[in-house]
């Protein structure tokens, strides 16, 4: 293996393990809606889109073609997209959060596509299928792989920190709460907990993180336009990190994010070596892969490759403690 081979080897890696990040943030959120509170949101991609075109701009240079030329931080921006995000799921968890299981799915996924389609025919603010371009990259100023390794350690140092919040949130009360939500709503009310409250609560927490995630995305490749928000690559593939990984367990999310995407990014290069005639069909080949997949997983581990694990009150408190 030559010098050039290896360098290839290594931005390749660099990129696994940014974008395994970036999707482990979205695991995340997904965990905090659907593994602990039992909320079932098909409308990740809505999420992830308002994030992403929030922070691009708020942080883009000014332009004739899109809204823009605020030039903040790239914190700032990301703060911006995660607080905007907030509202709009505090909005969404008001009008929808008393549906259950299939009907908020529905629901969820309707005003996902709602928020994707007004994103895309805005044009004044997001110069609609042309997307936002020339997005700052943190650390862009260092010289090439510096700036993407830079990345990639700030994405992952971002998930240690939220793996860590989200873990001792789960061990608290407020974590056996959402669980007892999801277990049986209605003993829940009986014992006098606004259930509405922390169902919008888990709901707005995991909406939060997909969109920030949404925003490092679009920082991370300097574009962000209709393709880059579509729900086959974000919602689809989303809920199989989570189902696969292991719904309800925080590593399992985290597994399920990184050893996804590093299989879905193999079919990428698995499918470009198809023949010419069958290069329109790679995209539903890809999808076939990932479910097949999914099935030998669930056919092997029922819960996932880490299912959930209820520690008894004493082990809660150990493991608080040592945290």
């Amino acid at each position: 293996m030559d010098s050039a081979q290896a360098y290839g080897y290594m931005l390749y890696f660099v990129s696994l393990m940014t974008m395994g990040g970036i999707y482990a943030i979205m695991c995340l959120g997904l965990n905090i809606q659907w593994g602990f509170t039992g909320l079932f949101n098909a409308g990740i991609a809505g999420f992830f889109a308002i994030g992403a075109y929030v922070s691009a701009i708020l942080t883009t240079a000014e332009s004739t073609s899109h809204l823009g030329g605020y030039e903040l931080p790239i914190a700032l921006g990301l703060v911006g997209a995660m607080a905007v995000t907030a509202v709009i799921a505090w909005l969404v968890g008001l009008l929808c959060i008393r549906l259950r299981s299939d009907y908020l799915a529905i629901a969820t996924i309707g005003i996902g596509e709602i928020f994707r389609l007004i994103l895309k025919n805005e044009i004044w603010a997001t110069n609609g299928a042309r997307g936002i371009a020339k997005i700052p990259l943190p650390f862009e100023t260092l010289s090439e792989p510096w700036n993407k390794i830079g990345f990639m350690l700030l994405v992952l140092t971002v998930v240690a920190l939220l793996y860590f919040v989200i873990e001792r949130a789960r061990l608290a009360p407020w974590g056996r709460l959402m669980t007892g939500i999801r277990e049986n709503e209605h003993s829940a009310r009986a014992a006098g907990k606004n259930v509405e409250r922390f169902r919008i609560e888990a709901f707005v927490c995991g909406s939060v993180l997909m969109g920030l995630a949404g925003g490092l995305t679009a920082h991370y490749i300097k574009f962000i336009g209709p393709g880059a928000t579509e729900p086959l690559t974000t919602t689809f593939l989303v809920w199989v990190m989570l189902i696969a990984g292991g719904s309800g367990n925080n590593r399992g999310a985290l597994l399920g994010a990184f050893l996804l995407w590093m299989i879905w990014s193999f079919t990428e290069v698995l499918t470009g070596r198809l023949p010419a005639e069958l290069a329109v069909k790679a995209a539903y080949f890809r999808i076939f892969l990932i479910g097949l997949l999914l099935q030998v997983v669930l056919q092997r581990y029922a819960g996932g490759i880490l299912p959930e694990r209820r520690p008894t009150t004493a082990q809660q408190s150990v493991e608080a403690s040592s945290q």
